[in-house]
């Protein structure tokens, strides 16, 4: 009787009907979505420029206006087929289910939705007190981090002093401990994430570290000499220095490289541990306690008193503006040549980073002092040889009656030429 009920013309009838019923909800459903997405596209056509305005982060344009829409529209359209096609397959179990032989397709259809969904809700729920537990662990080491970067604003600022740690190494030492801080944390961590005991998962983390480890091999010296750069303070930032034969400003100091401005504008990158294996020289360290002192070499003949030179050269020195008064410039004789006397003056300056212009000034004072004083400047390879040469001095001064000396003849006679006359 049940299955004469079932297969009788009024069941199928009605069975037929209700599907036609489906079918047609079903196409006005796609109908009315399709409808809706296009409405949405020319929407968001008609927002561009208005509240499409493009995607900044800070300078950086992500995307601009034209890129924002035209990327809407691709979601949009993305969006109406998952729309339809979930229609359609939530259309057809229904239709599967009208008909009593075909109930079966409609238990399989919905369980290919169902049982995902299930198999997730169950994942997630059981998963829950390892979240918890990773929440609970990322809270604390955040306070963590929060108090160590207080640790190091008060060490660079003065207000905490430990004996023997400068507040320069605040932030490298800040930075140091956290990335061991934050190690520690995804150590801690690692046991409660999802799959963490799988192979796969480990052989993923084993071929990271593999790469980590190999890739960095070539840059893991510099960051180790960076390191120790810090914490010997050869040089900070602003500083002139000079390393092999570069000389310039410190203008950037990083783990991998140093960077200096030379006094023609060029910015020189040195890696790390080049600037570890060669000699460097720092004019700024003792510059505002000690002073700097700069020094150049001038060769004066013999016949000039060293009293008389001493004066000229500190004279010479006192002019400049970037050099102090006291201590006292002073001249150093480096040398007893043949044909003239080496001397050297040495002063003090507090601008380490003015050399060039501190040089260049020493230079021109000593030329016009000594010409002042009737002082010649002798190079190596001038001999003072005053027999009908003229002076080496400027004009400009010397009197307006200077002649330039003849020749000097000395004749010796012999006895036979004496006693001929």
């Amino acid at each position: 009787m049940k299955y004469k009920s079932a297969l009788s013309f009024k069941t199928l009838a009605k069975e037929i009907g209700l599907a036609l019923l489906v079918i047609i909800i079903l196409y006005f459903l796609i109908k009315y979505i399709s409808k809706l997405f296009i409405w949405t596209a020319l929407e968001i056509g008609r927002q561009q420029d208005r509240r499409l305005k493009g995607i900044k982060i800070k300078n950086y344009t992500l995307f601009d206006s034209g890129k924002e829409v035209s990327v809407l529209m691709n979601v949009n359209c993305i969006l109406k087929w998952i729309f339809i096609i979930l229609a359609v397959y939530l259309a057809l179990p229904i239709l599967f289910g009208i008909f009593p032989w075909t109930k079966g397709f409609a238990d399989t259809l919905f369980g290919y939705i169902l049982n995902p969904l299930k198999k997730i809700a169950m994942a997630f729920w059981n998963y829950l007190p390892n979240l918890f537990t990773i929440l609970v662990i990322v809270f604390i080491f955040r306070y963590v981090f929060k108090w160590l970067k207080f640790l190091k604003d008060e060490i660079k600022d003065g207000h905490l002093k430990i004996p023997g740690f400068f507040p320069d190494w605040a932030n490298p030492s800040f930075q140091i401990v956290r990335v061991l801080v934050f190690a520690f944390m995804i150590v801690v961590i690692f046991p409660y994430l999802p799959g963490s005991n799988s192979p796969v998962f480990q052989g993923v983390s084993v071929f990271l570290g593999f790469l980590f480890t190999f890739g960095s091999a070539g840059s893991l010296s510099n960051i180790i000499s960076g390191l120790l750069l810090t914490y010997m303070r050869l040089f900070k930032i602003g500083d002139r220095v000079k390393i092999q034969d570069l000389t310039g400003d410190v203008i950037e100091r990083s783990l991998l490289v140093t960077r200096i401005r030379t006094i023609k504008n060029e910015i020189i990158s040195i890696p790390n541990s080049t600037v570890m294996s060669s000699h460097t020289v720092n004019y700024s360290t003792e510059c505002p306690d000690l002073g700097l002192i700069i020094n150049t070499t001038v060769t004066i003949g013999y016949d000039t008193p060293w009293k008389d030179m001493y004066r000229a050269l500190i004279d010479a020195a006192l002019k400049i503006k970037y050099i102090l008064p006291e201590p006292k410039p002073f001249v150093l004789q480096t040398g007893l040549e043949d044909f003239y006397v080496s001397y050297q003056i040495n002063a003090y300056t507090r601008e380490a980073n003015k050399q060039a212009t501190i040089y260049s000034e020493l230079h021109q004072n000593i030329q016009d002092v000594c010409n002042e004083r009737g002082i010649e400047i002798m190079s190596p390879h001038y001999r003072s040889s005053r027999d009908g040469n003229q002076t080496t001095i400027p004009t400009d001064y010397l009197a307006k009656d200077y002649k330039a000396p003849g020749f000097n003849i000395n004749i010796n006679k012999t006895d036979s030429e004496s006693s001929e006359k």
